[in-house]
């Protein structure tokens, strides 16, 4: 073997090796991109679950947006006002305290109480029901269909089907908005965590439409809204809304209510 061959190509590749790493080193020195300290330690207090529910993708998404002022210290709802707190210390700016939220399901209409109009069995899934015959077995076209779509988009383990109605487990709950984007009929809204009068009722029909599928659905009376001494419940389309920033939690609306779907939840 020729020794000065191989002196020749050991010096050719290390020169090469040379060159290349003089290379990279002005390439990435040039071309870097500053990360700003503050999102590094902003992202370092958020939980991780990287669950969407602020609006950004994920945690790193939301600690970037944070850092250029571009979404609240207090925006993380997993976190929630601790978190919120400690990130409004690293911006230097306070957090004005996000109100602790939970997923509501409005249906009380479980199998009991719900009407079925036929025996359905095929593809189990709450988005699937929009191609069947009237769009699910239930006579109510507003209610909960219980087949858990909710339950499988929950990263918390916090809604469950119970009776046929999904139900939310309020200390597990951490108010992502999963659950609300995924139910096709929009009976699941983010209340806050301290309200306890809430209507359990999505339908839209008038009051002998509703009673024929469903025993304790709305009915639209106004028994509710008339005994309000804070104007916070309201009736529109033949259902009740509590304003919960208005509502004192007298409970008037629950006792008025013929058909008890005001809930102390």
């Amino acid at each position: 073997m020729d020794i000065g061959g191989i002196l020749i190509a050991a010096a050719v590749v290390g020169g090469a090796g040379v060159i290349i790493g003089i290379f990279l080193g002005v390439f990435g020195e040039k071309f870097k991109v500053e990360v700003d300290e503050r999102e590094i330690k902003v992202r370092e207090q958020l939980p991780g679950n990287n669950c969407g529910g602020c609006g950004f993708a994920g945690c790193d998404g939301l600690a970037a947006a944070i850092a250029k002022g571009e979404a609240a210290v207090d925006a993380c709802p997993v976190g929630g006002a601790p978190v919120g707190k400690a990130i409004g210390e690293i911006m230097g700016v306070s957090s004005e305290g996000s109100v602790h939220k939970v997923a509501f399901v409005k249906c009380a209409g479980d199998c009991e109480k719900a009407k079925e109009v036929y025996n359905y069995y095929g593809n189990e899934e709450c988005t699937a029901m929009e191609f069947v015959p009237n769009k699910g077995s239930k006579g109510c076209n507003y209610g909960c269909l219980g087949y858990g779509s909710c339950v499988k988009a929950c990263p918390f383990d916090a809604i469950h089907i119970v009776d046929g109605i999904a139900r939310v487990d309020k200390e597990k709950c951490k108010a992502c908005g999963k659950c609300v984007a995924v139910c096709p009929r929009n009976l699941i809204e983010l209340v806050p965590y301290e309200a306890n009068y809430l209507v359990q009722c999505n339908s839209k029909e008038k009051g002998k439409d509703v009673m024929k599928n469903c025993d304790v659905g709305c009915i639209g009376c106004r028994l509710c809204e008339k005994n309000c001494p804070k104007q916070a419940v309201s009736v529109t389309d033949n259902l009740a809304h509590i304003d919960t920033d208005l509502c004192v939690q007298c409970g008037l609306c629950a006792q008025k209510c013929p058909k008890k779907i005001i809930t102390c939840k």
